[in-house]
């Protein structure tokens, strides 16, 4: 099925880019957050293949963008996303699948090196929900609901979310989650360990930016490398995953951040990063 335009094209400045699905845009009082809003109204964010094509591209700009420090993805208040977009894939078949790598650009969100930080209110479901797990920080508006709706279409989740969402809540809610394709709330998201923080619907953006410019205040490459040690955790054993931290420790020795940074401390001043 082709993808259908929403909504009028927008620009992004660092690019150049029309976009039809999403806004792009920097943000922050010294531009250093990358904002990323997805933006098909009439179909509550749904996760066409060419809305997640544009989320990649912004992303890959913002990556490159040697200003923004952390990047922020939204949706609307009534929705983040409400999952894939089903009339685009219900005719697929097993062969198409297979031999397309059917989802697999929406790795790209979990592989971007500067923190990500998705900010949901409304639906977050189904691919939805995991594109905002394939971010690093969950922050939800008090009217956010998560869900793996997939069993009641007859499949599974397809990007990340029984392994994801196993990971961040534990098995029995996980389980429980896919098989019967139960919604939960922002607070019970919160209770289970899947969201750090929740904030009214109309302050969640704000202080999601907030937190994006705390940490783009820091060393980009120092914080690229913290991002790398706390998602070791969850692809190695602690043993392994101790020697990977101690490694990427000792790596910080060789920064110029890393001496700026003990010597501002040291001389009771604020650190003045160089990204180097």
């Amino acid at each position: 099925m082709r993808a259908v335009n929403f909504c009028f094209p927008f620009r992004f400045a660092a690019t150049g880019t029309p976009f039809q699905y999403i806004v792009a845009e920097k943000k922050g009082v010294k531009q250093n957050v990358g904002l990323i809003q997805l933006n098909r109204p009439q179909a509550l964010n749904a996760l066409c293949a060419g809305l997640i094509r544009e989320v990649k591209q912004a992303l890959e700009a913002f990556e490159s963008d040697p200003q923004v420090g952390a990047i922020v993805i939204t949706g609307s208040e009534k929705a983040f996303a409400a999952g894939a977009d089903i009339k685009e894939m219900q005719n697929n078949t097993f062969q198409q699948c297979y031999s397309t790598g059917f989802l697999d650009e929406w790795d790209k969100v979990s592989k971007v090196r500067k923190p990500v930080i998705a900010a949901v209110n409304g639906f977050a479901l189904g691919g939805g929900c995991e594109l905002a797990m394939m971010c690093d920080i969950i922050y939800a508006g008090e009217k956010a609901q998560f869900g793996q709706p997939e069993i009641l279409l007859g499949t599974i989740p397809g990007a990340g979310g029984t392994q994801r969402l196993t990971r961040a809540v534990g098995k029995s809610l996980a389980m429980e989650m896919v098989l019967t394709g139960d919604r939960i709330s922002a607070q019970e998201a919160k209770e289970a360990g899947l969201v750090s923080k929740i904030f009214p619907v109309d302050k969640l953006l704000e202080a999601a930016i907030s937190c994006a410019e705390k940490i783009a205040s820091n060393s980009k490459l120092v914080t690229a490398i913290a991002k790398e040690s706390v998602n070791a955790a969850f692809e190695t054993t602690l043993t392994e995953g101790n020697r990977t931290e101690k490694r990427l420790f000792y790596v910080t020795f060789a920064t110029n951040d890393r001496r700026e940074g003990m010597t501002a401390f040291v001389e009771k001043r604020k650190a003045k990063f160089t990204d180097s």
